[in-house]
């Protein structure tokens, strides 16, 4: 276990650096009007937030012990990330009753770079909540036979993000048993159920980025194939070459996981390409699929050469090009913060490439200043005698 975890801190620990990005302060600030205990009525009748509870009172805490300390953040999704390895280690070993494929399963979950963006991105942690809560439920409660544990954990699940409802096909995987599935069904029909309930009040089904019309036949294969990418490949042609009939039946489970795991996102309107935060479930099939051809090699050397290769490949690229990447998306907020906190008057914002929630949140969170310190117009800030102009373009 505890190499696992100094696997996800090797590959992770250039994150902490990482300043907090875009929807981070507007989630933030949410969390301080429905994160606090005397709160908790609003946060259940509101129709968004509510399946994102566990989101919403990790961030109302973690602000009241860290307030603008972006390294305290990344370290508690970190943590998040290092739960979620020993849990994938745990279902993997009970699942093929072996230990050397789950543990370079959870190996390779540690630090797959695919599924990023639900370890860099703090506001990303409802996918880590998710998969904590809908993984212990499946380990603890239907493969250890926790009766009251597991549908808890699964309900807390629910309330962490609206599609961990997908984990009850995910379950009948790993156990195809109907009668232990029950009570996981009833809570999952009685959550989601209200979600559909009550629409009309939620943004979420108006906002138009997701419809039953999108392509899914474009974007479920072109996700599975990006899930993939390039060590499913591997491992599924090690499998196919060097793999004995029971390894090659998981290998068939692996992949029907990954495919069921993205059915929740193959209707994104605004892309055909799945999201790489909404792809930390579906890489639990995948690291499986690695997990079990690494097994398949019997040469002690052909192994460690493997390994290797794949840990330079998986950490260099989350160390050199995913790092900068995140470091430019925070660039706008905190050029902006910046120039908040050393100007006293109004700011002519006349060019800003987030939405302009996201620079009050930032100005107001980040350099303790009033949003109404940015005026967006040209006549506002004469009206104001702005003097100070933020203009933030991205590079193409």
């Amino acid at each position: 276990m505890a190499a696992l975890a100094l696997l996800c801190a090797i590959a992770y620990g250039p994150l902490l650096s990482v300043p907090l990005i875009e929807d981070d302060y507007p989630s933030l600030a949410q969390a301080q009007v429905l994160g606090a205990p005397h709160q908790i009525g609003d946060l259940a009748h509101n129709a968004v937030f509510r399946v994102r509870a566990t989101s919403v009172w990790s961030m109302y805490a973690l602000w009241q012990v860290f307030h603008l300390t972006p390294a305290a953040y990344h370290a508690f999704s970190l943590l998040l990330h290092i739960l979620n390895t020993w849990l994938v280690y745990a279902i993997v070993a009970a699942w093929t009753r072996t230990r050397a494929p789950a543990f370079w399963a959870a190996a390779f979950f540690a630090v797959q770079e695919g599924h990023q963006e639900a370890v860099m991105w703090f506001t990303a942690i409802n996918e880590l909540w998710m998969f904590v809560f809908g993984a212990a439920a499946l380990w603890w409660g239907i493969q250890r036979g926790h009766r009251i544990a597991g549908p808890v954990l699964f309900f807390l699940a629910l309330i962490s993000k609206e599609s961990a409802i997908i984990f009850l096909p995910l379950y009948w995987l790993v156990e195809p048993n109907w009668r232990k599935l029950i009570p996981y069904a009833a809570i999952g029909v009685a959550v989601t159920g209200s979600i559909f309930l009550f629409r009309d009040a939620s943004f979420r089904f108006s906002d138009g980025s997701f419809s039953l019309h999108a392509p899914f036949w474009l974007t479920w294969p072109r996700g599975i194939g990006r899930v993939l990418w390039i060590w499913g490949w591997i491992a599924a042609v090690i499998l196919w070459w060097r793999g004995n009939r029971e390894q090659r039946r998981f290998a068939l489970l692996a992949g029907a996981w990954i495919a069921v795991a993205l059915i929740p996102y193959v209707f994104l309107t605004y892309s055909t390409n799945i999201p790489s935060r909404q792809t930390y479930l579906a890489t639990v099939g995948l690291s499986l699929l690695v997990g079990l051809a690494i097994d398949t090699i019997e040469r002690r050397e052909a192994r460690v050469a493997l390994v290797a290769v794949m840990l330079i490949h998986n950490v260099g690229y989350l160390w050199t090009k995913k790092r900068a990447q995140f470091v430019q998306r925070a660039e706008p907020t905190e050029r902006l913060i910046r120039l908040a906190k050393e100007t006293d008057g109004p700011i002519w914002v006349r060019c800003f490439p987030r939405t302009d929630w996201i620079a009050k949140e930032a100005v107001h969170l980040g350099a303790g200043k009033s949003e109404n310190i940015l005026v967006w117009s040209a006549d506002d800030a004469r009206a104001q005698g702005a003097q100070t102009v933020f203009c933030y373009q991205e590079k193409r």
